[in-house]
């Protein structure tokens, strides 16, 4: 089969080549993949920032495609069905261990850019049937991601939602925030990325450049009751001000670091207000699930900012890195 291989950490470092079909093995099935999305993961291992990667390896952790190949004893799917496989596909439920994090797709177990890939048949969950490949290959971390991010919080009708950015989770988030009654305040520097959000049913919309102390515009919104819920995709440069933007007993769900995992910060806002400081790492397969079958109840469609070829693996590795220039996903396809 033909797949790209990343030979070294460095977003220089891919070739194509010809790798043996996998075969799957007891409970496995083999999935013929047709798409896949980029996430931040694939970066970090692309440059080195997280370790336990084995190189060559065939990147990217997402991807959608059909069955095409059954192991022995699986009955749970048939070949054809149209399917996503989540990204620790040993994951299934409940709280993560460390053996959860040690399997990862695109990380330490073979990833989506592969014409085929052999995973257990428990780590499949239906493409949401309104979805084509290319959309349901954005699923499993940052829809995931995003859902947990609501939940989190009991987002319903009344609550606040604040995001940072216009990147595949905040993107999620604001659909599922919408879909639950809330109402959804969006920061970003660009205008035309701010109408996008709008448009998707932003209710209020922060320029941090023009208004660099999104903060006080939050609670100036909220007149003085901040944000129930906050989704930390930055990191270190934004966390204090998320902090003063949260509502008194709000959570501030914190899922990026692309300015830096390591912060400086008040304790006392979060002593005074009882904050709940929430880390992720996604979620498991059955998160996953209720993502995808909250998108096919509300028929929520996944914001693709760019697809790209398989042979334009590099290009699309160089678009992500670059930050800050996309809106929503982008995706490789086969």
């Amino acid at each position: 089969m033909k797949a790209i291989e990343l030979t070294a950490p460095s977003l220089t470092a891919f070739r194509t080549t010809q790798l043996p079909d996998p075969q799957p093995a007891r409970g496995e099935v083999v999935v013929r993949l047709r798409a896949a999305s980029l996430n931040f993961l694939d970066i970090a291992i692309a440059t080195g920032a997280i370790p336990g990667a084995a190189f060559p390896m065939v990147p990217v952790a997402d991807g959608a495609g059909e069955v095409a190949a059954l192991g022995e004893g699986v009955t749970s799917a048939a070949v054809g069905d149209r399917v996503v496989p989540h990204f620790m596909p040993g994951w299934l439920s409940g709280a993560i261990t460390p053996g959860h994090v040690a399997g990862m797709r695109g990380v330490t177990l073979p990833g989506s850019l592969a014409e085929y890939v052999a995973v257990p048949a428990a780590s499949l969950v239906a493409l949401p049937p309104h979805l084509d490949f290319v959309q349901g290959a954005t699923l499993p971390i940052a829809a995931t991601t995003a859902w947990n991010a609501v939940r989190s919080a009991s987002v319903r009708p009344g609550s606040v939602v604040l995001l940072l950015g216009t990147g595949g989770v905040s993107i999620f988030a604001l659909q599922f925030a919408k879909a639950s009654g809330a109402t959804v305040i969006l920061a970003s520097s660009s205008d035309d990325k701010l109408e996008r959000a709008r448009q998707l049913g932003a209710d209020h919309l922060i320029n941090y450049r023009a208004t660099p102390a999104w903060d006080e515009e939050v609670l100036r919104i909220t007149h003085g009751r901040g944000a129930d819920l906050v989704v930390e995709t930055v990191g270190a440069a934004t966390l204090p001000r998320s902090l003063n933007a949260a509502a008194f007993g709000g959570t501030v769900f914190t899922v990026g670091f692309i300015t830096g995992s390591v912060a400086s910060i008040d304790m006392l806002p979060v002593i005074v207000k009882a904050l709940r400081i929430m880390g992720n790492n996604t979620g498991s397969v059955a998160d996953l699930a209720q993502a995808a079958q909250a998108i096919a109840a509300h028929r929520i469609v996944p914001a693709i900012d760019r697809v790209f070829g398989i042979d334009e693996t590099q290009a699309a590795y160089a678009e992500l890195s670059a930050g800050g220039r996309h809106f929503g996903k982008l995706a490789i396809v086969h």
